[in-house]
């Protein structure tokens, strides 16, 4: 069990075209949300879609490849770790975030 580790993968779509920040520091940020979807069959035999959404974020090289290559709706494969986060609003309300952390891109379709 020692080799367990915080270790995600995920194959799904882009919801939407990512975000790229490139901050004062000289870092590039990709942040974008991606689409798994899981089908099965409920009681009665009616085939039903559940979509989960996750927030993905990439940094440097990774978000350099991902703002020259990937677009909203390109089918992609990532692998990552969880990370949790919280901010506070401008009206003072803590809100919790869970992203992935990519680590690793892998881009399906014609490119």
């Amino acid at each position: 069990m020692n080799a367990l580790k915080n270790k995600v993968q995920l194959i799904g779509n882009l919801g939407n075209t990512p975000e790229i920040i490139n901050l004062e520091s000289g870092k590039k940020l990709a942040k974008f949300s991606l689409a798994t979807n899981e089908t099965y069959k409920n009681n009665r035999g009616e085939k039903i879609t559940d979509t989960q959404w996750h927030n993905i974020v990439a940094w440097n090289k990774t978000a350099e490849i991902i703002a020259n290559y990937v677009n909203k709706g390109d089918e992609v494969a990532i692998e990552g770790k969880l990370t949790s986060r919280s901010y506070e609003t401008n009206e003072g309300e803590k809100r919790y975030v869970t992203e992935v952390v990519v680590n690793e891109i892998l881009m399906f379709g014609n490119k």
